[in-house]
C-alpha cells in the first residue's frame, strides 16, 4: 500500500526490553482528517500516532514503528500499564461522537485491513491484542466506537469475535471475567461493561450486565482461554 510520510515530533524511544505486542485502534474525533493530522504533528499538542487513515483510504505515517508514539494516554490491558510502550497506534479519521459519528467507509476499512495485516505479520502480534482505545481506557474513551466493524476484522484474522454467545456468566463474576479478557480490574465496572459492549455488543451500549452481555462476555473469555 502507498503510505505518505509526515513526521511528528511527538515521539520518544520505547523502554529497553519492551517489544511491540499490541495494536490500538482509535478514531480521530475531529471535524476533518486534515485537522487531526495537523494536531498529531503539532509539538504543542503532545499527541501522536504511528499511522492515520483517512476516509478515502489515504494513509499517513507519522512515527516509525520501532519508536513510541503518544496515542494511548493513561491506559491498562492484561495487567500492563503505559500501553504506549508496547503498542502501535492507528488513528482512523471519523468525527466521533462529538462531531457527528458515522460509519467507516469501505475504502477506509480496506486500508485498515491492509495495514493491520502488515503490522501483525511484522511484529507477530496476536489478533487478540488488536484492541480499541476504549478497551484500554474505558473511563476516558469511547473510540473507535460501536459503528466500527470489529467482526469484519476478525473474519480476516485481524482481531477476535465470538462465533456464538456462551451460557451467561453470573453478574457477580463479571469483573473477574472482564479482567481475564484484559480490561482494567480497577476501573469502574459500568465503564468497563460499556467499553466491552461498544466492541462486542454494539447494538446495545447500555452499561448494563444484561443476559446477552453476560453471554458474550463468556464467549469472548473462552476465545482467550
Amino acid at each position: 500500500m502507498d503510505i505518505i510520510q509526515r513526521a511528528s515530533p511527538n515521539v520518544n524511544d520505547r523502554p529497553s526490553g519492551i517489544t511491540v505486542d499490541m495494536v490500538i485502534l482509535h478514531y480521530t474525533g475531529m471535524k476533518t482528517g486534515r485537522a487531526a493530522l495537523d494536531r498529531l504533528c503539532d509539538p504543542e499538542a503532545k499527541v501522536s500516532a504511528h499511522y492515520l487513515i483517512d476516509e478515502d483510504g489515504t494513509t499517513w505515517q507519522m512515527v516509525e514503528e520501532n519508536r513510541r508514539a503518544w496515542h494511548a494516554g493513561f491506559s491498562h490491558w492484561s495487567g500492563a500499564a503505559n500501553i504506549n510502550d508496547r503498542s502501535i497506534g492507528i488513528e482512523i479519521v471519523n468525527p466521533g461522537h462529538e462531531f457527528g459519528y458515522r460509519a467507516f467507509p469501505e475504502e477506509q476499512m480496506a486500508a485498515v485491513e491492509e495495514l493491520l495485516a502488515q503490522i501483525l505479520e511484522r511484529h507477530r502480534v496476536s489478533p487478540a491484542r488488536v484492541v480499541g482505545h476504549s478497551d484500554i481506557a474505558p473511563t476516558r474513551k469511547q473510540d473507535p466506537g460501536e459503528l466500527f466493524d470489529w467482526k469484519r476484522l476478525a473474519d480476516k484474522g485481524l482481531s477476535i469475535w465470538p462465533a456464538e454467545p456462551a451460557a451467561p456468566i453470573k453478574q457477580a463474576d463479571a469483573r473477574h471475567y472482564l479482567s481475564e479478557i484484559g480490561y482494567d480490574a480497577e476501573a469502574p465496572l459500568a465503564d468497563v461493561v460499556t467499553a466491552f459492549q461498544r466492541r462486542f455488543v454494539p447494538a446495545d451500549v447500555s452499561g448494563a450486565l444484561d443476559d446477552k452481555t453476560r453471554a458474550v462476555i463468556a464467549a469472548v473469555h473462552d476465545l482467550n482461554s
